[in-house]
């Protein structure tokens, strides 16, 4: 044991004891599986070699069979000849459904009755021969290719069926492109099918959009006649009213100057020009009367007028002469004088000149207003004239917006009869073949290689299942990570299985695998007590032949080995073994002392050094009887004043008393069990009744383990372990040892 080993055992506690295995739970459940397929391997060979062997056959019984392709491309929409936007339509959020649509329609049933009756294989007696209808085929060479035309149509839907069957559609993902493939034992009927298949699709998708345009064409005729009379009814109405009503309306001009084909009654039209003369005339009589608001004197005219102009300059320089006269003659002074007079003659000039301005602005004004009144009289007089027609307007809008209506219907429905019957007449297909199909060289089934492919696959899941199904039937004890969840024991040791002669013999030797394994086992079982290995100490199992003698002499030889002094035990009075393997005299031993005779140091018999036994001796007429009283426990404590240990090969557990009894009076029990052979749920009962009688088990010892049939990976450690260092490699064990 390792360094670490120690320390992870010294941690705990009193009584337990650490397995240095991993829980069986803890190992990956792929290592589990491979382990599985490791010991199923043969089982796994055979299982694929089954299933090579009937693929194989299967392929060579199997009809031969060729495919023919044809690759076609389908366009969301046929060429827009006659749309400006393009040459092909644009695509669409629907081109999913679009495209699902067409693979149906490839996988349609009609499809498939036009393409058998193009073909005429409804008559062809060897085209249902060929796929195993021979009742259809006699049938049709015994009545020839006539029949009623129920048996025709017949015969016509079991082709269909049949074609459905060997004719296959793949989309190409991401493209506009779809494979035909049409497989069948002719190649030459291969290749017809698939070209026959793609031609009678186009031909289907023609037809149907014939049909559809000349249905629509047959519609919009009737609808466009209806709504043609309707028009020329609403118009009649309409023009009836407007004569009743005296309602004259015309063209609006538009923007640009032309005439749509908005109207306006022609009382608007006058309304709005004379309102704007009135607006004309209400700025002039404004104009005007603002002109008069100031002094004769101060208007713009008289401003503005030249003759008042020159008037007051010549007054003006009058004024300064009589002004600088006054200043040096008295104002009587005759020429002072001539000089007022002409003053006052310029003043009245003036005052002339400015009335003549003042009585002409009045003349404008008067004559603005006037106009001004007559505009307006003429306004409200049309303002009622159009305030009456609107509620004629009321009744013609309502003609006037069913004309429209019907107009609009009939040019829609005129455009689209057009553009139907041009589209119609054009005739191009959104359907076009890429690849035509050829006749196939080579079969395309059955493929060998992929045939054994898939029984190599089948078979090994085949093998792989009945694998895992046999390891869950198996209920014993294959694995030693199982052994602590299975029997609720500490693993103690795992002891290989010996294949070379008497295990006595590979016990003397000390670089055996054997050896080793118990020296590890040993190890362990220093840590199950305080006081290191406990000085009594039952060997015992589920049933006999697991192993329990031998290791039962394997702990003692070791524990001697080691300088103790020890004493084994054959307390199995009712099979003994134990002097028979070591070749000692048994005619008095553990019988004799139990049934009363105390000179026990006579009965103990010296094997080795510090090793001697004590036989079972005679076999008593019931061992449970001799077991049920103190005498056994008084033994031992009498043995252990001389021994350092006590070794008990106690009986099997199932279906005898004496181990419980044995186990109420030792230190400890070890718990032996054979690997890949002992029931998990009788060692579990077995165990059971050691507990119930206050026995103490201190661990379990998995003997006979053979790494090549365990699911585990042991046989790394055997190989690493207990034989490491050995010359020729493996040892008597055959490279399976006990991991340490």
């Amino acid at each position: 044991m390792n360094d670490l080993t120690f320390n992870r055992v010294s941690d705990m506690p009193a009584g337990s004891v650490d397995t240095g295995a991993p829980a069986a739970n803890s190992m990956p459940a792929i290592v589990r599986y491979l382990n599985i397929l490791k010991r199923r391997k043969w089982l796994l060979v055979t299982a694929v070699a089954v299933a090579v062997i009937i693929g194989l056959l299967a392929t060579l019984l199997m009809t031969s069979m060729y495919t023919a392709e044809t690759t076609i491309e389908i366009k969301r929409e046929d060429y827009q000849i006659v749309n400006v936007r393009g040459v092909e339509g644009e695509n669409s959020p629907t081109d999913l459904e679009f495209y699902e649509t067409q693979w149906g329609l490839l996988r349609a049933e009609s499809l498939a009755e036009r393409v058998a009756t193009e073909l005429h294989l409804q008559d062809s007696a060897d085209f249902f021969e060929m796929f195993g209808k021979d009742k259809i085929a006699s049938a049709i060479r015994s009545g020839g290719a006539e029949g009623g035309s129920a048996q025709r149509q017949k015969r016509i839907r079991d082709a269909a069926e049949i074609l459905l069957k060997h004719v296959a559609i793949s989309p190409t993902r991401g493209s506009r492109l779809a494979v035909i493939s049409a497989t069948t034992p002719d190649p030459k009927l291969s290749q017809k099918i698939a070209d026959t298949w793609s031609q009678a699709f186009i031909q289907i998708s023609l037809e149907r959009r014939f049909e559809a345009t000349s249905y629509a064409r047959t519609f919009l005729e009737q609808r466009l006649q209806q709504l043609r009379q309707r028009l020329q009814e609403s118009e009649r109405a309409l023009f009836a009213y407007a004569a009743r009503q005296h309602i004259v309306n015309i063209p609006v001009a538009s923007a640009s100057g032309q005439e749509g084909n908005a109207e306006r009654p022609i009382v608007a039209e006058d309304l709005s020009a004379l309102n704007k003369e009135l607006n004309e005339a209400t700025a002039s009589r404004i104009a005007a009367q603002s002109r008069l608001g100031g002094n004769g004197g101060a208007t713009p005219e008289a401003l503005s007028n030249q003759a008042i102009s020159s008037l007051r300059a010549k007054r003006a320089d009058l004024a300064a002469d009589y002004a600088r006269m006054t200043a040096q003659f008295d104002p009587g002074y005759p020429p002072a004088k001539a000089l007022a007079d002409q003053i006052a003659t310029v003043d009245r000039s003036i005052a002339n000149e400015e009335a003549r301005v003042r009585n002409t602005l009045q003349a404008g004004y008067k004559a603005a207003a006037a106009r001004e009144d007559q505009l307006r009289q003429h306004v409200n007089q049309l303002e009622g004239d159009l305030i009456s027609l609107r509620g004629k307007t009321i009744q013609y809008n309502i003609f006037q917006r069913e004309v429209d209506t019907n107009r609009q219907l009939y040019d829609a429905l005129l455009q689209r009869y057009k553009e139907i019957g041009v589209a119609g007449g054009v005739g191009v297909n959104n359907i076009s073949v890429v690849d035509r199909a050829e006749v196939p060289e080579r079969p395309s089934s059955p493929r060998l290689l992929v045939n054994l492919l898939v029984s190599v696959l089948l078979g090994g899941l085949a093998g792989i299942g009945l694998a895992v199904v046999l390891e869950q039937l198996d209920q014993t004890i294959s694995d030693p990570n199982a052994l602590e969840a299975a029997l609720g024991l500490p693993l103690l040791g795992i002891i290989p299985k010996s294949t070379e002669g008497d295990p006595i013999d590979t016990l003397e030797d000390p670089k055996t695998a054997l050896v080793e394994a118990y020296l590890s086992t040993q190890t362990r079982l220093a840590f199950t007590t305080d006081h290191g290995i406990p000085r009594t100490l039952a060997i015992t199992s589920t049933r006999p032949a697991e192993g329990k003698t031998t290791t039962a002499y394997a702990m003692a030889r070791q524990l001697a080995r080691g300088g103790n002094r020890v004493l084994l035990i054959d307390s199995d009075m009712r099979s003994p073994s134990l002097h028979g393997m070591l070749g000692i005299n048994a005619d008095r031993g553990l019988s004799n002392y139990l049934a009363g005779d105390d000179d026990w140091q006579a009965m103990v018999r010296p094997y080795v050094n510090n090793l001697s036994l004590l036989p079972a001796g005679p076999q008593p007429p019931n061992a449970a009887e001799l077991l049920t009283g103190n005498r056994l426990g008084k033994l031992l404590a009498d043995l252990l004043k001389n021994y350092d240990h006590i070794v008990i090969d106690a009986p099997p557990v199932m279906g005898l008393a004496d181990t419980p009894l044995i186990g109420s009076h030792v230190e400890g029990v070890i718990f032996v069990t054979e690997s890949h052979s002992t029931p998990t749920s009788m060692a579990r009962v077995a165990i059971s009744r050691l507990r119930e009688a206050h026995s103490r088990v201190l661990g379990a010892l998995l003997t006979k383990f053979s790494s090549d049939k365990s699911q585990s990976g042991y046989g790394y450690g055997y190989e690493y372990g207990y034989g490491y260092g050995r010359e020729g490699g493996d040892s008597a064990t055959g490279g399976n040892a006990a991991k340490g």
